[in-house]
């Protein structure tokens, strides 16, 4: 049996800039955090040569090509596992329009698990570089390739995307920035579901129409990072207001007129800035906000559901293996 344990992520600044129709040309670069919530993948070897699958159901298959998960089908396809296997994928959070990147967590860890039972090892980049293949080429997804990354690497990273290729710089925090900000970030549910690929498919048909946009953004990655390694929680908050802003003119489906009103109650009460987390359009809110006005924010959004989290400094690792 394998056990695998992959993070979820908060992205920062800059994402939309990690789109290849993008970067390739103006080069991108993000700033993101793996965090203490993580997806779970389990593979166990069977007695018989069928494929047992469960997840938020179950699935019973003689054939790879019969299965309806596409990521464990690719997963399987790519790391050539075919037959004989039960695979149980379990999750901290619910993976279907968060915002936390579940999906690209999912895809790294069924490679992870699937390899090692194969006894294959493999590094953070490969896993990383397959989970973007499985989920761009494979399935066409219209999606970045941040998120596969910081699940493979973990930590809280810089992550450059240009076309000689993708650069991974894990940030030293002192143990006082790491406090700072696993005390002064605030995230809610919003209650909000939302399909985040068609989101993304319209942000990614835009991308020539925003480049200004784009580039602005990518542009704040860099005070980000002198912000972040710092703990200037004031400043940071005002680029992640900044980038919020900035986001939402990519697609009309980013924010409404809800998700506005809940962004403003936080902003109203002292946050400094914040964001709807991913695509947007529902999931996770996230909020920057000084000591003094945290409790006065829970109050505020009592009605929405706090995941309390910390940064995760692991990234994608087997937890057992027997």
């Amino acid at each position: 049996m394998i056990v695998v344990q992959t993070p979820l992520r908060v992205s920062f600044l800059g994402g939309g800039t990690d789109f290849e129709g993008f970067y390739k040309e103006y080069g991108g670069i993000v700033l993101s955090t793996a965090i203490d919530k993580s997806v779970f993948v389990i593979v166990k070897k069977r007695f018989d040569s069928k494929i047992y699958l469960n997840y938020s159901r179950k699935e019973i298959v003689d054939n790879v090509c019969d299965i309806e998960h596409d990521l464990i089908r690719c997963a399987m396809l790519l790391t050539g596992v075919d037959d004989g296997v039960e695979i149980t994928v379990l999750a901290d959070i619910p993976s279907s329009g968060s915002g936390l990147g579940s999906s690209s967590s999912i895809t790294v860890a069924l490679l992870h698990a699937l390899y090692t039972y194969r006894n294959v090892l493999v590094d953070a980049e490969r896993l990383a570089r397959e989970a973007c293949y499985v989920e761009i080429e494979m399935l066409g997804k219209p999606i970045g390739k941040q998120d596969q990354y910081i699940a493979a690497y973990g930590g809280t990273c810089i992550i450059e995307f240009n076309g000689d290729g993708i650069k991974i710089d894990k940030m030293d925090l002192s143990d006082a920035v790491m406090r700072c900000y696993n005390e002064n970030l605030l995230m809610f549910y919003t209650g909000i579901g939302r399909i985040a690929d068609v989101i993304l498919e319209d942000q990614n048909n835009k991308i020539m129409e925003n480049v200004s946009i784009l580039c602005q953004m990518r542009d704040l990655v860099y005070s980000g990072k002198k912000s972040f390694i710092s703990g200037d929680i004031s400043h940071f908050g005002y680029l992640l207001d900044k980038n919020w802003k900035l986001k939402k003119g990519l697609a009309s489906k980013i924010s409404d007129s809800e998700l506005d009103s809940m962004y403003k109650s936080g902003i109203d009460v002292g946050a400094t800035g914040g964001k709807v987390l991913g695509a947007g359009g529902g999931g996770f809110m996230l909020f920057c906000c000084p000591e003094d006005i945290r409790e006065n924010l829970r109050a505020k959004l009592s009605n929405l559901v706090e995941l309390p989290f910390n940064i995760n400094s692991n990234g994608s690792r087997i937890i057992f293996n027997k």
